[in-house]
């Protein structure tokens, strides 16, 4: 097995799932904070923040699955380089999704427990910055395609 394209592919994963880590802390201490002022207010805390908060956490998923992909690429000769900087670039592309969409989340946890309204405008809004993570996926996924 070439190190090189594990290397790329535990880098694809491990960068998206740093960014999903990022993205998950932030919306889950934007909803903790909403959930106390709820608390305080004596106001039902929306249980429904805890979607926002799992958003992030599908760019692991996308990582995952470019990894699985590029270890099939173990047996192309002069793979690894490419597979190194594909997995960087792609990981890169989908953990800052995954980042952004947990700042985004944070927002949208304290606007959805501060008003009740908007619930759609938020998931609509985080699934735009997702939209980001699986175009990466996607075009990555060629770009493996074309290594034989």
């Amino acid at each position: 097995m070439d190190p090189m394209i594990v290397a790329g592919a535990i880098a694809c994963l491990g960068l998206s799932a740093a960014g999903s880590a990022f993205g998950t802390g932030f919306a889950a201490s934007a909803a903790v904070g909403a959930w106390k002022k709820c608390y305080a207010a004596n106001k039902p805390a929306p249980f429904i923040l805890l979607g926002l908060v799992g958003a992030p956490i599908t760019q692991t998923l996308y990582g995952m699955i470019l990894m699985f992909i590029m270890l099939g690429k173990t047996g192309v000769a002069n793979a690894g380089l490419a597979s190194v900087l594909l997995g960087v670039f792609a990981g890169l592309g989908i953990g800052l999704s995954a980042l952004f969409q947990g700042r985004a989340a944070a927002a949208a946890c304290d606007a959805q427990a501060e008003t009740g309204q908007g619930l759609t405008n938020y998931f609509g809004a985080l699934g735009i910055v997702e939209t980001v993570a699986i175009f990466t996926m996607v075009f990555t996924i060629i770009a493996l395609g074309s290594i034989k």
